[in-house]
Order: C-alpha cells, then sequence, then structure tokens
C-alpha cells in the first residue's frame, strides 16, 4: 500500500479506500456485521486505513457496522463520513441542512461509530444554497475546536461544482470529494486544478463508474434487481458507456493487467488525487482493488475534461 497526506492536513492516508455506500444496502445485496468484518479486516491486512462512509447510508447503518467492525482498534483508521440527509428508505431521503439538524446528525454518527470523533466531515452533495449558510460553518468549527472533528470537508455535485470548492478554504474545509473516473473525467476542467492551487485533498469518489469499470460487464449487461441503485439508470447511457468500456480495455489496458486496478490506478495517477474510494462488497473485490497501489502506469498529461 502507499500513502499520501490529505492536503494541508496532518492526515497520511492509503491511496485506496473502502467506500461504504453498499453497507447501506442500496447495492443489490444487504450486509451484516459479519460481511462488514470480513471486508474491513481484509482492507487493514492490507494497508488500507480510510473509510467513507455516510450519515444517508442507511439511517446509520453503514456507520454502525463500520463502529461494531473496528470497535477496540480507532486509533488504526481514518474515518470519512458526511451529513446532510435524512434516510427513509432505499432511495428515499430527505434534506437537512440547519445547524440544528447537522448537529444532531453528527452526534447520531459519533454514536453509531462508536467514537467520539471523526477525522473528515463532509458536507454532502447539497446546494449552493445550503452551502451558503455561515451559521452552519460557525456551528462546524466550533466542533472542530471541540475536538468531535478534526477536518472538514465537501463531497461536491455536481462534480463540476467549482463555486463551492473555490470557497472550501473560506468555510475551513480542507478536501474536496468529487466523482472521477476514466468515463467522467469533467473534474479535469476546473476543479482538480483548482484543488492543486488551494491544497485540497482529492477523495475520488465512484472511481470505477459504479462498477461499469470493473471488467465484470459487456455490452447488453443490464441491471434488473430492483435494490440496486444502478437499476434505475437510464439503459441507453449504461449501454453507450459499456460499449466505450470495451473500447478502453482493447485501447488503454494493458494486456494482462487488471481492468479495475488499472481504473483505480488511472485515477491516482492525477497529481491532485490523494485517494480513490470503491465500493467493496466482498473479500475479493477488496484484494482486486488494493492491487491499485502497487501498478504503476506510464504518467501521460491529462487531455482536457471531457463529460463521459
Amino acid at each position: 500500500m502507499k500513502y499520501r497526506r490529505l492536503g494541508r492536513t496532518e492526515l497520511e492516508i492509503s491511496v485506496v479506500g473502502v467506500g461504504t455506500w453498499q453497507f447501506g444496502g442500496e447495492w443489490g445485496m444487504n450486509f451484516d456485521q459479519a460481511a462488514a468484518n470480513r471486508i474491513l479486516g481484509r482492507a487493514q491486512e492490507l494497508g488500507i486505513n480510510l473509510i467513507d462512509t455516510a450519515e444517508c447510508y442507511g439511517d446509520h447503518l453503514s456507520e454502525r457496522l463500520i463502529g461494531a467492525a473496528i470497535k477496540g482498534q480507532r486509533d488504526q483508521w481514518i474515518i470519512a463520513t458526511k451529513f446532510g440527509h435524512h434516510f427513509n428508505d432505499r432511495f428515499d431521503r430527505d434534506d437537512r441542512w440547519s445547524p440544528q439538524d447537522v448537529r444532531q446528525q453528527l452526534e447520531d454518527s459519533l454514536r453509531a461509530l462508536q467514537t467520539d470523533y471523526v477525522d473528515l466531515y463532509q458536507f454532502h452533495s447539497g446546494s449552493n444554497d445550503a452551502f451558503d449558510q455561515p451559521e452552519l460553518w460557525e456551528m462546524l468549527n466550533e466542533q472542530v475546536r471541540a475536538g468531535k472533528i478534526r477536518h472538514l470537508g465537501l463531497s461536491i455535485s455536481p462534480n463540476s461544482n467549482i463555486y463551492q470548492v473555490r470557497r472550501a478554504r473560506e468555510v475551513g474545509a480542507e478536501a474536496i470529494q468529487v466523482v472521477f473516473n476514466r468515463l467522467d473525467r469533467t473534474p479535469e476542467a476546473e476543479v482538480l486544478p483548482t484543488c492543486q492551487e488551494d491544497n485540497l485533498g482529492v477523495l475520488a469518489r465512484v472511481p470505477l463508474a459504479s462498477g461499469l469499470l470493473s471488467g465484470k460487464y459487456k455490452p447488453g449487461d443490464r441491471f434488473t434487481e430492483a435494490t440496486d441503485v444502478r437499476s434505475r439508470r437510464q439503459d441507453e447511457r449504461v449501454q453507450r458507456d459499456l460499449a466505450e468500456v470495451e473500447r478502453i480495455r482493447e485501447m488503454e489496458v494493458p494486456p494482462g493487467v487488471d481492468m479495475a486496478a488499472w481504473a483505480l490506478a488511472w485515477c491516482l495517477m492525477h497529481p491532485a488525487v490523494t485517494c480513490v474510494i470503491p465500493g467493496m462488497k466482498n473479500v475479493a473485490q477488496v484484494e482486486a482493488n488494493a492491487r491499485a497501489a502497487a501498478l504503476d502506469l506510464v504518467r501521460v498529461d491529462h487531455p482536457q475534461a471531457i463529460n463521459g
């Protein structure tokens, strides 16, 4: 495993982290404590030290599974979680952006994670109106001073939201989470260069394009499981992306190289990116994703951004 410093923070994080949206039950399967223990246990053995979760991956369900899995080992992990929503049911969330609501979300997350602090607390895909609340950031920075939050971050949406990135340091945020992968290079235009200029750490989410870059799927494959968030996407777009994945596999992935590891390593080549946070459903995926850290690709200049 390799490690990089997250922006201006003191956090040295593994270049591959564990994304845990799947623990909330919206990716086609449910997870029990034993499954979460196996995934996080193997990740730790392979040198991974970052876990990314959120308040609305289930109603703090992902956080509860994580908290139980790492109990007694808190100092060996860097935990990033998020705020801004309340989970009602699968694919059904309410926005909760008031300082009072967010303060309660923080307390609920700390309880679920069985910890008295989070390492990175992230504004979760909120609008610019939700972002523009001085009282919210005053409250959050008070929690930093109180020791319940070590660092603040922004998980932006859409992934071209340069407004929030440019104001990150103003509100005390030190890291940006953004969708970035070989199929969606939008952040290369403004977001990633701005992160470099302002020394903001970058967590690349959806680095496998929701599994399309994992090498598991071919054109014609479809997501039909009602509990899988991918079943809600337009099939025409999915098929177009799968056709592009086939072209990438033939033209860009070196012979004998696992496509998932290649796709993660591709993201990590960008000098702005600190870490990738793919979701991992089993130990085999943990092992495959961790191999990206050891994969040295030839560095080439990234061309101007394209919308995949």
